[in-house]
């Protein structure tokens, strides 16, 4: 294939880790919460113990959903991006990204990045619906975002235009000592000018007993899961332009409408920047 050729990498010529079904994963545990049908039997009893502690976590994963469906929609249609680098896919669960930006302009293209072989799996089918040329699918983890940048799965994006660099639900998934603003800081400085950065993070500062508690028990698990306050969100997007209305609850932001008394219960904060 060449590189403007739809590509998956990972799949071939790598080895894989045998699965083990007793032990979540993140991925899984997330499509759980979204309704799917791609969780097992251990991913299922984490987000039921999960949900003991906060019953609001499906909420939660269909508004960070919902927030990735109205920037990609936004940005394409106000402002005239087409360009997609989505670090942390998950698994596919419609509408995905590039649905939702080509159904606004055909000519859109998406790279999507995930650190799990087995999601890569799904990528297939997945890739299947998209136009030749215009999606690429590549095992890429953001604590190495130099590799992610040298993949040549990234031919499929023209870094010398815009490119929406979006990071949902991912950031938090780092520990502090990781350093998540430094390796996002290696993509965005390698994007141009009139570039974005699209986050949504779990808030530490929304119910901070139960943010906690659900932390513990992820670590347990072996699931990381670092939420953080308003004011560490709001460092990702250092040195760039913060959008209207800044970081706020992920159920107000760029609503249709009035703006959701009950964002508080989503516990992601999220927020949008351009690069100057």
């Amino acid at each position: 294939m060449s590189q403007r050729d739809s590509t998956v990498s990972g799949l071939s010529g790598q080895d894989w880790t045998p699965l083990n079904f007793q032990v979540p994963g993140s991925a899984r545990v997330y499509d759980c919460l979204l309704g799917g049908k791609d969780n097992w039997d251990s991913d299922r009893r984490l987000v039921e113990r999960l949900e003991k502690t906060l019953s609001t976590l499906d909420l939660m994963a269909h508004e960070n959903r919902a927030f990735m469906e109205r920037a990609t929609h936004h940005l394409v249609r106000n402002h005239r991006i087409t360009q997609f680098l989505d670090i942390g896919v998950g698994l596919p669960h419609g509408p995905n990204l590039h649905e939702v930006a080509q159904g606004a302009n055909m000519d859109s293209r998406v790279v999507y990045v995930d650190n799990d072989i087995h999601v890569m799996a799904h990528a297939r089918a997945l890739l299947q619906g998209g136009l030749p040329g215009h999606l690429g699918y590549l095992v890429g983890d953001l604590t190495k975002p130099q590799e992610i940048l040298d993949a040549p799965e990234m031919g499929v994006l023209e870094l010398s235009r815009p490119v929406a660099l979006m990071m949902l639900n991912v950031l938090d998934q780092i520990d502090d000592d990781d350093d998540p603003w430094s390796n996002a800081k290696v993509l965005m400085d390698a994007l141009p000018s009139g570039s974005y950065l699209v986050v949504s993070h779990l808030g530490a500062d929304f119910y901070p007993d139960q943010m906690h508690e659900i932390a513990i028990v992820c670590r347990a698990e072996g699931l990381t899961l670092a939420p953080r306050t308003h004011d560490e969100v709001a460092r990702f997007f250092h040195g760039w332009e913060l959008l209207e209305p800044g970081v706020i609850p992920v159920m107000e932001y760029w609503q249709d409408g009035d703006e959701d008394e009950r964002g508080f219960t989503a516990t992601y904060w999220a927020g949008v920047a351009r690069k100057p």
